[in-house]
């Protein structure tokens, strides 16, 4: 399941815009997950923080910052948090600066983006 999602947001990466939501990422990755149901909403989040944490370990963007969580106005605290045990910074000074989400997400799109990265790690 790690697979699928990482991949698909490696695609998502390197050929579209902006952000993708849970609801469309259980869709269009095909997770079959319930976001009704708060354990599976919580693997998802599982997911995505081991997908990002493996990431991270080894030098390359967090894919994670592409998700954006509804209603919030990109990233839930649990991103933040899991920034902050990555040791990028205190949660609450990440989520405050709007600079750091939008730089990761740069950083995220010109990695997959580059045909050596995405032909070495995808």
């Amino acid at each position: 399941m790690n697979g699928r999602v990482r991949r698909h947001l490696i695609k998502f990466a390197r050929t579209q815009v902006g952000t993708t939501s849970y609801l469309n990422l259980v869709q269009e990755a095909e997770l079959g997950f319930n976001l009704e149901i708060s354990h599976e909403k919580s693997r998802l989040n599982e997911i995505l923080a081991e997908i990002s944490e493996t990431e991270f370990a080894a030098d390359r963007p967090l894919l994670s910052c592409l998700v954006k969580v509804k209603g919030s106005k990109g990233q839930g605290d649990q991103f933040f948090k899991l920034c902050e045990r990555l040791g990028l910074g205190e949660w609450r000074t990440l989520k405050q600066d709007e600079a750091f989400l939008t730089n990761l997400r740069r950083q995220c799109r010109e990695f997959w983006q580059d045909e050596a990265n995405y032909q070495q790690f995808a």
